[in-house]
């Protein structure tokens, strides 16, 4: 059994990092027998489930969207805030439920609620039934601990720097666009983020890897790939010979794949040449998601954000110079400890001067182990929800009034599917990452197409087809 440690999870050395490339998961076989997975969190945490449903299907695993069909369940957790650690212990009950019916039902926790320390001693606590708890460092491990359950609680959490690991088996969600992580971990310790402690030391891939993988998802017909990382502008930096992150841009840009994105950038770490090298490129999308956070430099500084609210303004207006048609979107949160009403008037004001496509707003979440957990905090929940709310109403018509700019106009959507609320509609995304909603043949799916606008909301876009490419 390994237990989670965040001091030991937070130490960095400056040892190179191994390389491991895994063996490709045998087959076993395992008849009739069906898994349920749950994920919660980022794009990360989504990727990371496609390589644990090949780890479930290689064991002879069939997917079911019913929890009551499983044999195995797997919950991939966030830590980020609080309300996703409540979801994730009130699913825990649902599984409790079931294994009183199906004592052999085996119950898996995984992701990087299980790299902290409080999770797991709840885990060891009140949670007997749950069989297997595995983190971000070993997912490639549930194999073996999967096949070795003896519905005893086996723990292996690794507090460690963390390795990269090759030649991973994924079981994708979809055949059109594809996630590809190019780095692992973060090395910035903002002061109310958990994932440098979840996910462990910035690590890069080698570009050569990279490139790789990209050229092989082209040559099975992919149209679009998401370059990943907890910090994806920094990519590189912990190598002493590799490309920088816009040179790596730069070369899966050159592979032919129709439509290159990545997430998620860092202010400090956007340079001249990324914005130059996005501008260049057709198939390098005009879309940069750009975490704000704060427009307040006081309440940046004890974030540990390293810029000022002047200097992120200075980099947002370079991107809207220099790139074409370019979209910009960001995260920002309200009631950080210490946030006056005047700091977050000046988050308002960058907000006004920014006016982005899209944000995702939250009420700050106290993460144990960071520093900002800390922090004294005097401003109520009422006041930290209004601020929420009076945010949202700008950022929503700002995201209103961009969409509405785009009515009349001819966009190229790429095709993903059928809308989940609608049949009868397609949906997809413009090279600025908008979502449309389009009547057409099913045959459009995965094609890029040429769509005229006839209709905007906050969210999204209604169009109508003219002609696929």
């Amino acid at each position: 059994m390994n237990l989670p440690n965040l001091k030991e999870a937070a130490k960095r050395s400056k040892n190179s990092v191994e390389v491991v490339y895994l063996d490709k998961n045998k087959k076993e076989n395992i008849n009739n027998k069906k898994y349920f997975l749950r994920t919660y969190g980022c794009q990360m945490n989504v990727h990371d489930s496609e390589e644990i449903k090949a780890i479930l299907e290689n064991l002879g695993y069939t997917f079911t969207e019913e929890l009551d069909n499983a044999d195995i369940v797997v919950l991939n957790t966030c830590a980020i805030r609080e309300n996703a650690h409540d979801k994730v212990f009130g699913y825990l009950g649902r599984c409790k439920h079931l294994k009183q019916s199906k004592p052999d039902l085996i119950v898996c926790l995984g992701g990087c609620m299980a790299q902290e320390e409080v999770v797991v001693n709840e885990v060891l606590n009140k949670y007997p039934y749950v069989d297997i708890v595995f983190g971000t460092h070993n997912i490639h491990e549930l194999t073996t601990m999967i096949l070795n359950c003896k519905h005893k609680q086996d723990i292996n959490v690794y507090s460690i720097e963390g390795k990269v690991y090759e030649n991973i088996d994924y079981k994708r969600d979809s055949n059109i666009t594809a996630w590809v992580n190019i780095m692992y971990g973060c090395d910035k310790f903002c002061t109310y983020c958990i994932v440098p402690y979840t996910r462990g030391k910035q690590r890069s891939r080698r570009s050569r890897e990279i490139i790789n993988e990209v050229k092989s998802l082209v040559e099975k017909g992919y149209s679009e790939v998401t370059l990943l990382g907890q910090n994806v502008n920094a990519y590189g930096k912990d190598l002493s010979d590799e490309l920088s992150f816009a040179r790596l841009l730069e070369e899966v840009s050159k592979t032919g794949i129709k439509r290159v994105r990545f997430v998620t950038s860092h202010p400090w770490d956007f340079t001249d040449e990324m914005i130059d090298v996005i501008a260049k490129y057709d198939n390098i999308m005009p879309y940069i998601h750009l975490p704000l956070q704060s427009g307040s430099s006081r309440i940046l500084r004890l974030m540990g954000r390293r810029y000022t609210k002047e200097e992120y303004i200075k980099l947002f207006d370079k991107m809207k110079e220099k790139i074409p048609n370019v979209a910009i979107s960001t995260d920002i949160i309200v009631g950080f400890p210490g946030e006056t009403e005047s700091d977050f008037e000046e988050t308002i004001d960058v907000v006004n001067h920014c006016k982005y496509d899209g944000a995702y707003t939250f009420i700050f979440s106290p993460r144990e182990g960071t520093p900002a957990a800390k922090m004294q905090d005097d401003t109520s929940l009422e006041e930290k929800e209004n601020r929420l709310y009076r945010l949202n109403e700008i950022v929503n018509k700002y995201s209103l009034e961009n969409n509405k700019k785009l009515i009349n106009k001819n966009v190229k959507v790429l095709i993903l599917g059928v809308s989940e609320k609608d049949e009868n509609k397609l949906y997809g995304y413009t090279d600025t990452m908008k979502l449309v909603n389009i009547v057409g043949d099913k045959k459009l799916i995965g094609q890029i197409v040429d769509v005229l606008i006839t209709d905007a909301k906050s969210f999204s876009l209604d169009g109508k087809v003219l002609k696929s490419n």
